[in-house]
């Protein structure tokens, strides 16, 4: 688990030096370096609820998700995230960890990040774009049938695994977008 939280930890900690930079340069007032901070820390694992809505909702039926809902209902953290661990791999069939998510999430995200003001938000969407971007990534270079069988889960037709680094490019492409808007909006 460690090794997944750094995976998801250490890109928004860069940006934030990043961001945090720019904006000392700029003299953006000291609270909207809260809110970024903020808004990265929460989306950087808010998609990783999918995991108990496929525990709870989608496969409740699974000796896993039986094992979490047990784990849930002692409160029983340090277990439910050991299992996390352990199972997050077999979870190929995920609500947010799909293409059609990520390509709502970047229309919101593009909204949300233009026409608002709100740090938090704007942190948070980019966070949620970079968690997706992190998983796709690990499991490209680890495995790209991998991530071809959930990131078009549900789906008749695959993307062929010769597109999925075009698919990351138009993706990454998108986010970095997204970032140069945050960093100068200010």
């Amino acid at each position: 688990m460690k090794q997944e939280v750094r995976q998801h930890l250490l890109p928004l900690f860069i940006l934030f030096i990043i961001i945090a930079t720019t904006w000392a340069i700029t003299f953006v007032p000291f609270y909207q370096f809260i809110y970024l901070f903020f808004g990265f820390l929460w989306g950087a694992f808010f998609l990783d609820i999918d995991h108990l809505i496929y525990w709870l909702y989608l496969k409740p039926q699974l000796p896993e998700s039986q094992q979490a809902t047990l784990f849930l209902k002692n409160k029983d953290l340090s277990s439910l995230l050991t299992l996390l661990e352990n199972r997050h791999k077999h979870h190929t069939s995920l609500v947010f960890h799909h293409y059609f998510f990520q390509t709502a999430l970047a229309l919101v995200s593009f909204f949300i990040i233009s026409s608002s003001a709100n740090v938090f938000s704007s942190a948070f969407v980019i966070a949620l774009n970079i968690h997706l971007l992190v998983d796709e990534f690990y499991d490209y270079h680890s495995n790209p049938r991998h991530l071809q069988q959930w990131l078009f889960a549900r789906e008749q037709k695959q993307l062929p695994l010769s597109y999925l680094k075009h698919y990351l490019l138009f993706f990454t492409l998108l986010t970095l977008v997204f970032i140069i808007i945050l960093i100068s909006f200010f």
